[in-house]
């Protein structure tokens, strides 16, 4: 596939177009990166790695090395062409000054050097530099290795020549500013999942991840140097079978495209299992597009065209017919797991994240391309064809089942009280936006915390026990399950509106703007807090996307000494307040353990766990959806191996109290 016009390969300063300046960005980093916490940091390798990809997609870079380093900067090297040098003809300076210290500077504005390129916010690596307490560029071209260090933007000399060299590409190193972010201590596993999904997405593409910090190493259970090379010839085939690796395939084909339509290269991989779920990820020029758009509708108009019009060429309908079952476009997509990626010109992104994809002729390539392809394959394997649209059939049916199960949920007046579960003991605020909701674990602990709450604001919902692992059971099964059916109530969430009978979970009449699961602090209550994101992650997952659902952290010790107080949340805490207040041995402070909720009594809960000015919430997000699908399907689906290679894993440094 061709990426870049006739004179891209001669990549100079003429390439590099500015379109503003960099002032800004120092004052106002949200506008430019998203913002300034964890994300925000993470984000800043993205921006440069980026630029790297955009030399890979339009054919000239093959290898990406990202480093963490010892002082927690970062180092991202490839070997592309590396950035022009040359004076800029308007700027009267090196292009790769401008490039660094001007917003918006870059190839992938000027159409002649690069056809698509990646990044969200593409605001380039001079955002990056602005952001940065002290950023070095090196550009190893035409036999040289020419340099550029900044401090906080601004140039410290310039670019110059500082030896000699038989490589190309480009190596930046940068330190982001404390004064900026609110942490600048990198993640490794966060830039190991973007990395992962970078080398599927751009297949044949190596990149190599690498930490250097030997404490941070060591104390998470790894060598001095932590290191992971990511690559995949497959590209989606890979990609697609590593989401679906914990599930049972259906047929272990994958149904793949990789073809361009009206000038849009579109790459598709589709699997079926046997699980109950839908599980599409889609990107555009590598960005993963969570809240969908044109190209999505585009795959599944095809997807529901070509299979309906199969299963009733083979008379499979039939039965649905007789039991006046109509199909829906979501029995087709049951047990689908799918990867779609389609590289466009001038994306347009809508939506509240924009990461919406709005072109409006994506959604007609996606779907001639994809209605081709399956077409095709339909024909082709007639016993996996057979398979799906069996499968197709159990779904229409279990779908009518879930219905009726519904109905007995479904709250005639969600505002007035009816309908409510008994054991819900509601708040006396009406506006959703300042109320919020406990789910807790067992009728002793509900009873301190229906006691310690603000009757005001907080509601309590009590739940016996475990509720249904439903990554294992048809949907309609999990309705049946009592404590998913008045969590479901007591949200006021319904599903299946009118006509549509859809799994979507409709949020209009949502009665809490937050969700708190409270459980206990052992190996129960984490398995609790496990099964509850799972029922919000397959059936309510706007809930977690829209920032909306929490787990309380209940203290684990209350250690005294004298007067001295002290709740401790974890067991750094409990030694740092006996090294701090006692002698540093354990019996010189006086420690008792909570074992569980119900051994705080009201006043204590509402102290340590219940009160917005006090209390400790760890909110549930979700960085990476293809991520976040593999690993809850790895550790709560049917196959035990994946589950028991993580846990042998993490065993080492995981923080078990049993």
């Amino acid at each position: 596939m061709e990426q870049e016009t006739t004179n891209a390969s001669s990549y100079s300063a003429s390439n590099i177009q500015v379109l503003e300046g960099l002032e800004a960005v120092r004052k106002r980093p949200a506008m430019y990166i998203g913002d300034i916490s964890e994300k925000g940091l993470h984000h800043l390798v993205y921006e440069v790695v980026d630029n790297s990809i955009d030399e890979s997609l339009a054919g000239y870079c093959t290898h990406i090395e990202v480093t963490i380093n010892e002082d927690n900067s970062i180092t991202v090297q490839d070997n592309g062409r590396g950035i022009p040098v040359d004076m800029h003809e308007k700027e009267h300076k090196s292009a790769l000054e401008v490039v660094m210290t001007v917003l918006h500077a870059g190839g992938k504005f000027d159409k002649g050097s690069y056809k698509v390129s990646g990044g969200l916010h593409g605001v380039g690596v001079s955002c990056v530099n602005g952001l940065s307490t002290r950023m070095k560029s090196q550009v190893f071209r035409d036999g040289k290795i020419y340099q550029q260090e900044y401090a906080c933007g601004k140039p410290l000399y310039d670019v110059k020549v500082v030896g000699e060299t038989d490589k190309r590409g480009t190596r930046q190193q940068f330190w982001p500013d404390a004064s900026i972010f609110t942490t600048t201590v990198y993640k490794y596993d966060i830039l190991a999942n973007r990395m992962r999904e970078l080398a599927y997405l751009n297949a044949g593409l190596t990149i190599t991840l690498m930490d250097m910090r030997k404490d941070v190493n060591e104390a998470a259970g790894f060598e001095d140097i932590r290191k992971d090379v990511f690559h995949s010839e497959g590209g989606l085939k890979d990609f697609v079978k590593y989401i679906d690796s914990s599930r049972t395939h259906l047929f272990n084909d994958v149904i793949y495209l990789n073809t361009e339509k009206q000038n849009i290269p579109i790459e598709v991989a589709i699997m079926y299992n046997t699980s109950y779920s839908e599980n599409i990820h889609s990107y555009v020029n590598n960005i993963n597009t969570i809240e969908g758009g044109t190209h999505l509708t585009g795959f599944r108009a095809a997807l529901t065209r070509v299979l309906k019009k199969y299963a009733e060429d083979t008379k499979v309908l039939e039965k649905l017919e007789k039991q006046k079952i109509e199909i829906s476009g979501e029995d087709f997509r049951e047990g689908l797991t799918a990867v779609i990626s389609v590289k466009v010109a001038e994306p347009q992104f809508e939506g509240q994240t924009k990461t919406k994809l709005g072109n409006n002729e994506v959604a007609g390539a996606v779907n001639q391309a994809v209605g081709e392809a399956l077409a095709n394959y339909l024909e082709e394997h007639p016993k996996e064809a057979k398979m799906i649209v069996d499968k197709v059939v159990l779904a229409a049916t279990a779908r009518i089942a879930a219905r009726k199960a519904r109905e007995s949920v479904q709250r005639k007046n969600p505002m007035t009280g009816g309908g409510l579960p008994g054991k819900l003991a509601d708040c006396s605020d009406k506006d959703a936006a300042n109320c919020e909701m406990f789910i807790v674990e067992g009728d002793s602990a509900g009873g301190s915390a229906k006691q310690g709450r603000d009757r005001h604001f907080q509601a309590i919902l009590p739940i016996r026990g475990k509720i249904f692992n439903v990554e294992r059971v048809m949907w309609h099964k999990a309705f049946e399950h009592e404590e998913v059916n008045n969590i479901i109530q007591a949200l006021g969430v319904r599903f299946g509106l009118n006509e549509a009978d859809s799994k979507e979970a409709n949020y209009d009449k949502l009665r809490y703007y937050k969700t708190i699961i409270m459980t206990d602090a052992d190996v129960d209550g984490s398995h609790i807090d496990t099964l509850l994101m799972t029922l919000f992650f397959r059936y309510m997952p706007q809930l977690i996307k829209d920032g909306r659902l929490y787990i309380a952290t209940p203290p684990l010790y209350l250690c005294t000494k004298g007067k001295i107080k002290e709740y401790c949340y974890t067991e750094e805490d409990r030694l740092r307040f006996i090294n701090k207040y006692g002698d540093g041995t354990e019996g010189s402070v006086h420690t008792q353990r909570y074992k569980g909720l119900g051994e705080m009594n009201p006043e204590q809960l509402w102290e340590t766990t219940m009160n917005p000015e006090t209390r400790l919430l760890k909110q549930v997000t979700i960085e990476d959806a293809s991520e976040a699908d593999y690993t809850f399907s790895m550790l709560m689906g049917d196959d035990v191996g994946p589950r028991r290679d993580f846990i042998e894993r993490n065993a080492t440094y995981a923080n078990i109290d049993a």
